[in-house]
């Protein structure tokens, strides 16, 4: 009989949503027949002339208000959001540019960026819709704002794509995500791109803490879910792209909460030539991990610094500088576990007493560099170069007693729930001394030529990988006095018969020492139009990847690959009267191995690997309506992604670790749709609805599901204010996901055992109220004077105590030789209080 010594959040207890809550949220969700309130969106950029000059003093109007460009042509507008508005820009010697039927969200920032020329009237500069840009490319923008305000336990940008119907993760504590059937390891993320990687070693979302992106400092977000451009890299599943802010003028703003605190500085010189934004982090995850069911002394650091520069040496030439510093030390001591579980008619509990601790340590930098270069208005080059390192230690020494037994259902006993007699006893040992030291870096060039509705884009990257790593991770498992082998079928025991002398092995160990060194050389070129098929607009764009790469290193053979990857997008806006555009994609997505892929079970590095592929279909539709005078977008799409050369993995909490041997084929569909828009006047909120189905077929023995087969998920993302109080916001997310497979031994064939994990229900509620913003300022004596904007509010995470589990323990029963699947629960309810300043 064994326990995994360290288990996974836990909770017990499920307690009913209290009344009051419920009656809460049921009045909030048909607030939007009360009263409506103007609500402010935002348009900004730069006016340039025809020699790529800004222009200054460019008078821009709208129907409410105006403006006008500074000394460097930039300027900024507020106008009232979900209703349309047509905005002229003037400047003697110029024709006028007019922007028509521009319908933008509430709190939604749209650059507009127009060039002036004295020998045209230029009309409708950019597509719009009720939605602002409609989307083309199959990307998806989602409001900074937004990500800033909706809560969850790992509030982020995380946190919103896992409210998108094709994005799942079962894990609040953790800030990775699977997108339609791929994996934690098949998402590329950019920051003003610039990629940026993640640990290697995390094997649970408690240790993770913060995720690289710092949503304070973002100005724009756009995800896409799978048919991605060529210009986009080598992933399977999905990309994201970050932008962070060009601050403009001075700002300061600070927030703390029972879970961390941030604070965010943006600067600008007088000649608005210097501008940087840097963000400072700190999270502990003790309010959430004091909510487990196992009982422990925990002592987390999450840590990072980020800095993001801009110097604009001329109009022609700028200069960027990305800087990130984070460390993530992880240290716990469990004390002591009780899970109660079985039926009404015959309860069971695990009780487990532990003894030892675990440290890890996670520590990385990043720095980068990117220069843009304006050849002339229709071209611009770019120039990026980036480092980063990391090292990662983990270190543990645990031993874990455990008992199974029955438990005392008498209510009038002092002792309900206790375990009142034993039917299994047993003890695990675990250690592990593992060091990883790795090194990225990266230098590309990208380019960019648009004119006259035709763009091509190129780029060529070199990346050189180091990495050493040494593993070493031991199990023992204690039944009854006896150490238990491994479950190796070649392992013979005739006791007592004759004697047994092999000597003690652990029950799961892993011993290696790996030095590895991959280059990587790829590129891509992309053609994009945009053209008029008789009345109705016609968007395409070809383009194909290719990368090479070489794997090396310290008893290991050179081994060379390369891959081409052609992709493709096609979408028609029809003159229709309905407001409708449809997309198709399809394409071959490449995977090449990272370090992790190459390393097997066993620790060991198997430099043939070829990379995973993967061929996209995407066939999706937007239509934009106007439902009660306000701006709603209905967006579906259906997919199917068919994949070869597969690498076989196993999934634990959010640790994956590979075959290694390319052994597998494998396919996914599905089918989602997303309705958006403004179902409380001033605001957006969203409901989405995913449905999927992967499977994978393993050495030719039959198709059966993937870790990451998720079938059904639903999720929805709802904002609301108070009628007669607008600055008392409600912001609630809720997610429902069927169970993944997962629910069985680790060691266990899945063609022979494979069940399910318990479907994942959760809710999180926020409330806040805004003492300050931009619309509501305050006299110069007045105490709120300095404060651009100042809210207090409280969070309840876990709304409805819903018990989710995403791994099991496994116990065996001495006396009917029956294994118990036991959940290790996720967090409790948990109240968290906020507060965020802005000056």
């Amino acid at each position: 009989m064994w326990v995994i010594p360290v288990p996974l959040p836990v909770c017990f207890s499920e307690s009913k949503p209290l009344k009051c809550l419920k009656n809460f949220l049921t009045i909030s969700f048909f607030c939007f027949f009360g009263i409506s309130f103007a609500q402010t969106a935002t348009i900004t950029g730069v006016v340039f002339n025809e020699n790529n000059e800004p222009l200054a003093n460019v008078n821009i109007t709208a129907p409410t208000n105006g403006t006008s460009t500074d000394a460097n042509g930039y300027y900024n507008l507020q106008i009232v959001s979900d209703t349309q508005s047509s905005l002229t820009f003037s400047h003697l010697g110029h024709e006028k540019i007019i922007l028509e039927n521009l319908i933008l969200n509430n709190n939604e920032t749209f650059e507009f960026n127009p060039v002036m020329k004295t020998d045209a009237v230029q009309i409708d500069g950019v597509v719009v819709t009720p939605e602002g840009n409609k989307s083309v490319e199959g990307i998806t923008n989602i409001s900074p704002q937004l990500v800033r305000q909706i809560p969850g336990a790992n509030a982020g940008i995380e946190n919103i794509l896992k409210l998108l119907p094709g994005v799942s993760s079962n894990n609040e504590l953790s800030t990775q995500y699977a997108v339609r059937g791929g994996n934690y390891d098949e998402n590329l993320v950019y920051v003003n791109e610039i990629e940026v990687y993640r640990p290697f070693l995390i094997r649970s979302g408690q240790q993770e803490g913060l995720g690289f992106v710092n949503s304070n400092m973002v100005q724009d977000l756009a995800f896409s879910s799978g048919g991605f451009q060529a210009k986009y890299g080598d992933k399977l599943s999905s990309v994201l792209d970050i932008t962070y802010k060009n601050p403009n003028s001075f700002g300061l703003q600070i927030g703390a909460s029972l879970l961390g605190a941030n604070a965010t500085l943006e600067t600008m010189d007088k000649n608005k030539k210097f501008s940087s934004i840097t963000g400072l982090r700190y999270r502990n995850n003790g309010l959430l991990v004091n909510s487990q069911q196992t009982k422990s002394n925990f002592n987390p650091i999450f840590v990072d610094a980020q800095n993001f520069m801009t110097y604009r040496f001329s109009t022609k030439f700028h200069l960027n500088f990305l800087g990130n510093i984070s460390l993530n030390q992880y240290q716990i001591e469990p004390l002591t576990r009780q899970t109660n579980f079985g039926t009404f008619n015959d309860p069971k509990a695990l009780l487990v007493f532990y003894q030892g601790r675990e440290n890890n340590k996670f520590s990385t930098t990043l720095g980068a560099l990117k220069g843009n270069y304006y050849l002339n208005e229709h071209t611009t080059l770019k120039l990026i170069s980036s480092i980063y390192h990391t090292t990662e230690e983990e270190y543990s020494d645990i031993i874990a007693q455990y008992e199974l037994g029955a438990v005392n259902t008498d209510l009038g006993s002092e002792d309900l729930g206790e375990v009142t007699s034993s039917r299994g006893v047993g003890s695990q040992f675990t250690r592990a001394r593992n060091d990883l030291d790795a090194l990225i870096f990266n230098i590309s060039h990208k380019g960019i030529h648009s004119k006259e509705n035709k763009t091509l884009e190129w780029g060529v990257k070199y990346t050189h990988e180091d990495i050493r790593d040494q593993l070493r991770e031991s199990e023992f498992i204690d039944s009854a006095g006896f150490s238990i082998r491994p479950p190796n079928p070649n392992f013979i025991n005739n006791q007592p018969d004759e004697p047994f002398d092999a000597p003690i092995v652990p029950y799961e160990g892993v011993q290696s020492q790996n030095f590895i060194k991959t280059n990587r050389l790829s590129g891509y070129f992309q053609y994009g139009r945009h053209t008029l098929w008789e009345e109705h607009n016609i968007y395409y764009n070809i383009g194909v990847r290719s990368q090479h790469w070489t794997v090396s290193g310290e008893n290991v053979t050179k081994t060379s690959h390369t891959v081409f990857s052609p992709r493709g997008q096609f979408s028609i806006k029809p003159n229709w009267g309905k407001d409708m555009l449809f997309r198709f994609s399809m394409g071959m997505y490449h995977q090449p191995p990272f370090y992790r892929e190459l390393r097997d079970i066993n620790g060991i590095i198997q430099p043939s690997v070829k990379a995973q592929k993967s061929i996209h279909l995407v066939l999706g539709n937007e239509y934009s309506f106007l439902l009660w005078d306000r701006p709603f977008k209905l967006i579906s799409e259906v997919y199917y992604k068919k994949l070869n050369n597969v690498n076989p993995y196993t999934l634990e909490d959010v640790r994956i670790r590979y075959t290694a041997n390319n052994n597998a084929k494998a396919y996914v569909h599905g089918a989602e749709m997303r309705l958006n828009g403004a179902f409380v006047p001033g605001t957006e909120s969203w409901v989405s609805l995913g449905f999927l189905k992967t499977e994978e077929n393993i050495d030719h023995r039959g198709y059966i599901s993937r870790p990451t087969d998720q079938r059904l998920k639903f999720g929805v993302l709802f904002q609301d204010y108070v009628p007669n109080i607008p600055n008392l916001k409600m912001y609630l997310n809720l997610v429902y996901n069927t169970g993944l497979p997962g629910g069985s031994p680790s060691y266990a064939d899945p063609y022979i055992f494979q069940s399910r994990l318990r479907d994942y229900r959760r809710a999180d509620l926020g409330i806040s109220h805004i003492f300050v913003n931009e619309k509501d300022t305050y006299p110069e004596n007045h105490w709120l004077y300095r404060f651009k904007e100042l809210s207090i509010g409280a969070e309840i995470f876990n709304l409805f105590n819903n018990q989710n589990s995403i791994t099991n323990t496994w116990v065996r029963d001495v006396e009917s030789k029956q294994q118990f699947a036991i959940p290790n629960f996720m967090t409790t309810r948990v109240l968290n209080l906020k507060l965020n300043m802005r000056f």
